[in-house]
């Protein structure tokens, strides 16, 4: 970010490393995985907050909950174009609630554990339950998978870098520190949640984690359980909102270098926001969640699993590229190898082998939340694979359409830009 300030991040960073047909597909991954998953965070916003006020009948009828998930898609989406500050305005006002919400469960919870009034079979939190080679097999690859997801969506303070305070060095800093939130917070409720009900509990409901948070409300909380329902919801509206930016900035990035028609490119003449390419985003993701859920709501899930899979791929691109884009100054000082060398390659390997065994564990349809074959395959692999597939397909008739942006070619890092101090605009 520091030297290539682009609001399409992964797209222009990769396309610069490595050349248009990586950034390409990096651009198209982005994209998809924010069409995939707007519907699901919507719809997890929506029954959470009409939990905690009471409605719970509502959340049982699907025409009501999907209509409404609908509407709070629309909004989101109305928030984001009519300006990035009043966005930042709402998401700091969600992020702190919900943190507040969490940490209160994360107290009492922990509380009751050690204090014996649970009422579960309960178990005193362990060093041991951080021990990553606990489990093995698809036990392993999925938990990794699901770490993936859970830490995806900090770039999206990159996505907005033209738009932000001191672009070369503040959206960086914010991915940063916004992981470390995120481990704080996942872990700490994590920590509780199994603490406090116990691994026979959460066994038994494993059909519905989705709503563990909702079964565990009036444990923990008694009548204070609308504290944790909002949480949720918060959480989910938060995320709603920030997954709509990363897919519209990336096609306003691939539509300004010529990679996409340029009228996803086109700026709001009155918000300064890119307001085609957020609509555009909004609409295939309200298409998506509304058909897929038409299947079923295991397929839903099964979308988001193939989520993870594009996550990986895009992020493990986007650490090769970090190592050869400076591959002239990794020999500068030790910082500079282990920072932007030896580090993003390593985690880039890691990726590259989850995303191999994810795809070896989900060609096992037993692997999968429907269960179901498709083509032989898990349904998250078939997902993955037709969505990749339409990538390939759209890039290379847009190459012969228009072959502009494939004349680019792969260069390094400016050492001026490299070696300069942050600079401070807007």
């Amino acid at each position: 970010n520091k030297v290539d300030q682009d609001c399409g991040t992964t797209f222009s960073w990769v396309t610069r490393a490595m050349g248009p047909w990586a950034g390409w597909l990096g651009g198209w991954a982005i994209t998809m995985t924010g069409v995939l998953v707007v519907g699901s965070l919507a719809d997890v916003a929506v029954s959470f907050t009409l939990l905690a006020v009471g409605l719970d009948g509502w959340v049982e009828n699907d025409f009501v909950r999907q209509l409404l998930t609908v509407v709070l898609i629309i909004v989101m989406t109305a928030l984001c174009v009519i300006g990035t500050e009043l966005s930042a305005k709402v998401q700091n006002v969600l992020i702190l609630l919900q943190i507040a919400f969490l940490l209160v469960f994360v107290v009492v919870a922990l509380y009751r554990v050690y204090a014996g009034t649970t009422g579960f079979d309960s178990i005193e939190p362990s060093f041991s339950w951080l021990d990553p080679f606990g489990a093995g097999g698809a036990a392993l690859t999925g938990g990794l998978l699901l770490g993936v997801f859970i830490y995806w969506g900090w770039e999206s303070a990159v996505n907005l870098t033209e738009e932000t305070e001191d672009s070369a060095s503040a959206p960086g800093r914010a991915g940063l520190w916004s992981t470390v939130v995120l481990l704080v917070t996942y872990l700490s409720v994590a920590i509780a949640v199994v603490a406090f009900a116990g691994t026979a509990f959460l066994a038994e409901n494993a059909g519905e984690e989705e709503f563990i948070f909702a079964q565990l409300a009036g444990d923990v909380l008694g009548g204070w359980d609308w504290i944790l329902l909002l949480a949720v919801a918060t959480s989910a509206i938060a995320s709603t909102q920030t997954t709509i930016i990363p897919a519209s900035r990336t096609a306003l990035s691939m539509a300004r270098r010529q990679a996409l028609p340029q009228h996803f490119g086109h700026i709001s003449p009155r918000f300064r926001t890119p307001d085609v390419s957020t609509w555009w985003v909004a609409g295939i993701a309200i298409a998506w969640y509304l058909i897929v859920n038409q299947i079923s709501t295991n397929a839903l899930f099964d979308s988001l699993t193939a989520l993870s899979l594009l996550i990986a791929f895009y992020y493990a691109l986007t650490g090769v590229a970090c190592a050869v884009y400076y591959r002239r100054h990794l020999t500068e000082s030790v910082r500079n190898f282990l920072l932007i060398g030896l580090g993003p390659v390593v985690g880039a390997g890691l990726l590259a082998w989850l995303l191999v065994r994810s795809v070896i564990d989900m060609s096992d349809p037993a692997n999968s939340y429907s269960g179901t074959s498709w083509f032989g395959l898990g349904p998250p692999l078939v997902i993955g694979i037709v969505i990749s597939l339409v990538g390939v397909v759209l890039m290379v008739v847009w190459r012969l359409r228009d072959a502009v942006f494939w004349q680019e070619r792969p260069s390094v890092a400016d050492p001026e830009l490299v070696h300069a101090p942050a600079r401070k605009e807007r």
